[in-house]
Formats: C-alpha cells, structure tokens, sequence
C-alpha cells in the first residue's frame, strides 16, 4: 500500500519538532525513505512541502536541510499568533457548530479537572486541543493552516513553561468559550487575545534551535 506525501510529511515534521533532526542536519531522500518504511517519491514531495512551511531548506551542494530558525523569525511566531488566533476565535463565534461546541466545552471540562487534581502533565496537549478546535470552528480553511503551522513552528522553536495558576488558564479558556457559544464575536476576539499574551510570557527560546545572532560572514572564502 503506497503511503501518501501528507502522511510522510507530517512524520518528518514531527520529528523536526521534536529534534530527532537538528536545524542545519541534512535530509536526504534516501536515508528518510527507509527511516518510514516508503520510496523516494512521497519524501521529496513532503520534503517540497516543509520547504514551503519553512522546515526545511535547500542548499547548494547539500539538499535539503533543516532549516535554521533566527530569534527574530521566533518572535515573529508569536505576534503572528497573537494576530490570528483573535480572528479565528471570532470567526468560531459565528461559524462554529454544536459539534464544535460539545468538544470544546469536553476539552475544557477536562482542563479544569486536570489543573485541579494536579494532573499538570496532561494539560499542555489538552491546551493544543483546545486551540486547534477554535481554529477549526472558524471554518476559514487558509487561517487553520497557517495557525497550525504557526503552532508547530513555535513547538519547534520555544519551551513552555506550564502556567503557575493553571487553573486560572483554564477559566480563561472557558470563557472564550461561552463568548464563542453565544455569538459574541467581538468578546471572543478579546479574551482570546489577552488570553494569548498572557502565554506569550512563559515562552523560552530553545537556544539549541534558534540563532540569536546573524553568522559572520567569511570575506576570505571566496579567494583563491
């Protein structure tokens, strides 16, 4: 059975996130393919596609490379979020569905229960739940990808520190979800963005990953 290109991609994103491969190692179709068990087809494919989302880049006499984010690039990340989430969470206050509804209110049922019971490990993937679903209830199919790209890039590129009042956090979350309920587009927009600068502040660089500073260029290396 042939393994689509989204499928490979997502694994090889995956793993760039989690630094299986480290910003500026090469990634050449060969290794990759028996690294997933498929050919060489839907890895150059998916590796075309993280070169588009900014995973990947291709250099001259290498190939394809992990790419390597700058501090300015990962700052960046985090006022694009800051921009987006607000209008996807407003989007969601006029499109959203029950379904859409049921889960969020599940995911943050489940938050509330976890930060009071001290469960804290559980809670950072329920937060990425929580968010995608908001995405997804904006039924705005460009702003989805670019948030959830947005998302793993900042996986990639920051740690977060688990907020001291979890349990604060996860009103917080209720509330945007009450507004969305009701239809309060401009409420949504609001608390969500509070809501996401205030977690803008538990974000480290992971200094492995990012460059701070430009590299020197080498004036010599061009002469013979």
């Amino acid at each position: 059975m042939r393994i689509p290109a989204h499928a490979v991609c997502t694994a090889i994103r995956d793993d760039i996130v989690s630094g299986v491969f480290e910003p500026g190692g090469r990634l050449t179709e060969e290794v990759l393919a028996r690294r997933y068990g498929v050919s060489r087809v839907p890895v150059r494919e998916a590796l075309r596609t993280l070169e588009a989302e900014g995973f990947v880049t291709t250099r001259r006499h290498a190939g394809a490379c992990v790419a390597e984010p700058t501090a300015q690039k990962a700052a960046d990340l985090l006022e694009l979020r800051a921009l987006l989430e607000p209008l996807a969470a407003a989007r969601a206050a006029r499109r959203r569905t029950e379904g859409h509804l049921k889960v969020l209110r599940g995911l943050v049922r489940l938050g509330r229960e976890r930060a009071g019971n001290g469960r804290g490990e559980d809670l950072r993937a329920l937060g990425g739940w929580f968010h995608e679903t908001l995405a997804q209830a904006s039924a705005s199919p460009g702003l989805i990808s670019v948030l959830t790209q947005t998302r793993h890039k900042i996986a990639w590129m920051y740690v977060v520190r688990p907020p001291a009042r979890p349990a604060d956090s996860w009103a917080e979350h209720g509330a945007i979800v009450d507004a969305v309920a009701r239809g309060d587009a401009e409420r949504a927009r609001t608390l969500t963005g509070l809501h996401v600068e205030r977690a803008a502040g538990s974000h480290r660089l992971r200094d492995s990953r990012v460059r701070t500073s430009q590299p020197a260029v080498n004036m010599a290396s061009g002469r013979h």
